[in-house]
């Protein structure tokens, strides 16, 4: 494999809150693709680019995959959304 390249994308919101929400949604869109590491969505202020608020769990799940729900969620880690 050649060299890889991260793609950035910035979205500007006026909170934490709305920011990771926004994270979520863009990275869930974007699952069905291979290259889309949707568990890795992190957010960072403008004036800290190296401060990253993670978007997701960082739980790892039995079968080594990591945990798709909100970082501080209650009860056990999952790859499912609940309704």
């Amino acid at each position: 494999m050649g060299r890889r390249f991260l793609i950035q994308l910035p979205v500007a919101a006026d909170d934490l809150t709305t920011a990771v929400r926004v994270a979520r949604v863009i990275a869930r869109s974007l699952s069905f693709h291979n290259l889309v590491a949707c568990d890795e969505a992190t957010v960072a202020t403008v004036d800290q680019p190296v401060v990253r608020h993670p978007a997701f769990c960082p739980g790892q799940l039995p079968n080594g995959r990591r945990c798709l729900l909100r970082p501080d969620h209650d009860g056990e880690c999952t790859r499912r959304l609940p309704r």
